[in-house]
């Protein structure tokens, strides 16, 4: 190096440079799946934001391993580094080959063929909440790049899908003229922040979720070292009110407890740290002991991402979530790795010293619910599995505008709120709403009624998941007078990006042969029993390769057997289901005459 650099400089060109070597060498190892080491390694550090991911990945090569093929990628091109390989792409309105359908997924765009011939674009809104002209504008942006239409997410965001190409660039671009972003939103990074979406209004929240998952959002979006994890990331925030996040569900949960006086430390609202939820791998986010300061919530987050970074598995895609760096240590060892990160002690704390947390109300994200301010309401909108159109969407943003405060709080139940409705304006704002096509009354088979996209808009999925959701509906809506809470969760494959091991019945996505020949039609494997929260269970599957046809009066002998064999009219069908075991519930159920 040239005398005429400073010695922190000469550092950060040797850093630059063992990079460029990297990529130099991963390109011309891709044929065997490794990339060598750079000439100079033992020499030079790395250093900037992609260190840590780049060390990691090293040491995995030197153990003998071989990339999986995203983490080829990522070493190859940055995808953040990528962004004027993308504005070429949209120039020439070209399909991205398989390695830039990964890439292009930092950005919030993923390419669909063959299912569609366009990208889907998912966004970032941190504990889902955004303002009624953030809101209309998406709706203004589905019209102009994509199909007219987005979808509300179960990580309480919004999706757009038939963007072509030519519009990708417009379309990212434009959202963030919205103030929102996409940045993120897709492959191995941190997704959508969630958090209790009544943060704020709610009568009986412990602690109002929106400045700690707001705080989190910007911490990922500003730090890029944060995008070297080996696989996605969820992280959600439950703040003890009325509707359920599904924190448990995440990586990380952060769960509002109060703690009590006695147990040497402060009685306060603290949140307990859960960790390793992933139930498409049949696992909730376990208690570690942790209770964690609110104001130090990303900061200890931060800490589990950076361990997940240094050890998570970089070969094999379907281990490479952190519950199996979880699942291989231990608890004590990952937390320990955690204050290693973090430079001091966490802090502990028995269950004994844990109030319970205040009940769900399963149904209080559908109908008009009473705010913790004197006067005011939350209405809360059904959308078909998700649904809504962009001049529903302007309509919304009209109505929470005129009516409620201009907030849009979208949930993890796949529909949406509009808060700070006086009261003696609710009948008119449901008016209003009723005026656009949608509604604020569900019966209780639809209210709890939540679907993936499906084959019509995912190549992973093997059944038309909305459109069946929708069918069952109809038909049992028909035909059962069912009251109370139920959870009704359809999948397309196993990935169970809609969670069906934890509904009340749960269906994902096969293939059916129905002849000799090989011939096949898009059907089910049923579950029944699963929960969450205080009742978190996988369901177990009753029924196995169910025609998609025969799904609807499937569910309805389910539900009429519920009915007709319940101990009395309190046991909720989850509680039914649990009381028996699964021979005993498929003669309940194949016993039911359906119409």
């Amino acid at each position: 190096m040239s005398g005429d650099f400073e010695p922190e400089q000469k550092r950060y060109l040797e850093g630059f440079m063992a990079g460029l070597q990297i990529a130099k060498t991963s390109r011309s190892a891709a044929g065997n799946g490794a990339a060598a080491p750079p000439a100079n390694a033992a020499t030079a550090e790395l250093i900037g934001p992609d260190a840590a991911a780049l060390r990691a990945q090293d040491r995995t090569i030197k153990a003998g391993g071989k990339l999986s093929d995203p983490e080829k990628f990522k070493r190859e091109l940055h995808p953040f580094d990528g962004y004027e390989k993308l504005k070429e792409q949209a120039a020439k309105n070209e399909a991205p080959k398989a390695d830039d359908n990964f890439r292009w997924r930092f950005f919030g765009l993923f390419y669909c063929a063959p299912t569609q011939k366009s990208y889907m674009c998912r966004l970032r809104i941190p504990n889902g909440i955004l303002s009624h002209r953030q809101f209309a504008g998406v709706g203004d942006l589905a019209e102009r790049y994509a199909g007219g239409y987005a979808h509300v997410t179960t990580r309480a965001n919004l999706q757009m899908r038939e963007v072509e190409p030519k519009n990708a660039v417009a379309m990212v671009e434009a959202i963030q003229d919205l103030g929102l972003s996409s940045r993120g939103s897709g492959a191995d990074n941190i997704r959508n922040v969630t958090g209790t979406p009544t943060a704020g209004i709610d009568p009986q929240e412990l602690i109002d979720t929106r400045p700690y998952a707001r705080e989190w959002h910007f911490h990922i979006l500003n730090d890029r070292s944060l995008y070297g994890i080996p696989r996605k990331f969820n992280v959600g925030f439950d703040g003890g009110g009325l509707i359920p996040v599904l924190e448990d569900t995440n990586d990380i949960g952060f769960q509002a407890v109060a703690v009590k006086d006695g147990f040497g430390v402060e009685p306060s609202i603290w949140f307990k740290l859960m960790l390793g939820g992933i139930t498409g791998h049949q696992d909730f986010a376990r208690a570690t002991g942790v209770i964690v300061k609110p104001e130090d919530a990303t900061k200890v987050a931060d800490a589990v991402v950076r361990v997940f970074i240094d050890n998570g598995d970089r070969t094999n895609r379907a281990k490479a979530r952190l519950k199996y760096v979880l699942d291989a240590w231990g608890f004590e060892k990952f937390l320990g790795a955690m204050e290693d990160k973090l430079g001091r002690k966490l802090t502990r704390a028995p269950e004994a010293a844990l109030e319970t947390r205040p009940p769900f109300d399963r149904l209080a994200h559908i109908g008009s619910h009473p705010q913790k301010q004197e006067g005011l309401h939350w209405l809360g909108i059904v959308l078909p599995v998700g649904k809504i159109t962009a001049e529903q969407m302007r309509g919304i943003g009209n109505i929470a505008e005129e009516f409620g405060d201009g907030d849009i709080r979208l949930t993890v139940w796949q529909n949406l709120l509009i808060s700070g409705v006086a009261e003696d304006r609710v009948a008119a704002a449901q008016a209003a709403i009723e005026a656009i096509g949608l509604s604020t009354k569900a019966t209780s088979i639809r209210a709890g009624l939540v679907a993936c996209t499906g084959s019509a808009g995912c190549r992973l999925a093997l059944s038309d998941t909305k459109r069946h959701a929708d069918e069952i509906a109809r038909w049992c809506e028909a035909r059962v007078q069912f009251e109370g809470p139920l959870n009704i969760h359809l999948t397309g494959c196993p990935n169970s990006c809609a969670q069906h091991y934890i509904g009340d019945i749960g269906l994902v996505g096969t293939k059916v042969q129905v002849s000799e020949d090989g011939d096949q039609v898009e059907g089910y494997h049923i579950h029944v029993g699963g929960g969450f929260g205080p009742d978190a269970a996988c369901g177990r599957e009753v029924f196995h390769d169910v025609k998609a046809e025969d799904a609807p009066q499937a569910v309805e002998r389910m539900l009429k057997a519920y009915l007709g064999q319940r101990a009395s009219a309190d046991e909720s069908f989850l509680a039914f289901t649990r009381r028996h075991d699964i021979d005993a519930l498929k003669a309940l159920f194949d016993t039911q005459a359906v119409e």
